[in-house]
């Protein structure tokens, strides 16, 4: 193919380039239940534009897709959310956002090969949806923190109370969240890092 001088040859934004410095990086993934802010939750916290596989819902998914609670919500994500974070300037940290429709699980295997962990954000609006995602992890062996998100109209229950209608261990941190706010999302990833070096065995 002839390209023509005056043919504009774009690519990523500088501010997306990743560092020169950078030389080691790790992944980890954010999962949940349709509509819980997985999308919401990568977007606030990445440091460059999120890329995003979102699409608009149609009438094919009546009857297939559970959207009691989020009746109001007109896209979804059907493949992944993508963003990143530098934690040094040599260490990045990879985000994978799942798509939450049980349809599009079959996609999480590739996802979660090679994550460290995942961070799981849970609805109390729909407490129900998050006992399949968390079963899902505890069967492959995937180390998770539970961030219950923030929804203004949202119920709010105890922590502990929420374990135990969970049915979390006593060691898998629990804690609230706002996936709207970077801070907020940043101290999710930090309490999932903090866990999972606590479980790194001590080396003489």
């Amino acid at each position: 193919m002839d390209f023509k001088s005056s043919d504009t040859i774009t690519g990523p934004r500088s501010e997306d380039v990743l560092p020169d410095t950078a030389t080691a990086a790790v992944k980890v993934v954010i999962v949940g239940g349709f509509g819980v802010g997985k999308t919401t939750m990568v977007g606030s916290v990445s440091e460059i534009r999120p890329l995003t596989t979102e699409e608009t819902m149609t009438q094919a998914g009546v009857g297939v897709d559970d959207n009691r609670g989020v009746e109001s919500k007109t896209a979804t994500t059907v493949a992944m959310d993508f963003g990143r974070i530098s934690i040094t300037d040599q260490l990045v940290l990879y985000l994978f956002g799942t798509p939450g429709q049980e349809r599009f699980w079959f996609l999480w295997n590739g996802l979660f090969e090679g994550a460290l962990g995942a961070v799981v954000l849970v609805d109390t609006r729909r407490l129900e949806v998050s006992f399949d995602v968390i079963g899902r992890l505890e069967e492959r062996g995937v180390p998770f923190v539970v961030a219950i998100n923030s929804f203004p109209e949202a119920p709010r229950h105890n922590l502990d109370d929420l374990r135990r209608a969970l049915d979390l261990p006593e060691y898998v941190p629990i804690f609230d969240c706002d996936a709207r706010y970077r801070e907020s999302s940043r101290d999710a990833l930090m309490t999932l890092m903090r866990y999972l070096h606590e479980m790194t065995p001590a080396t003489a």
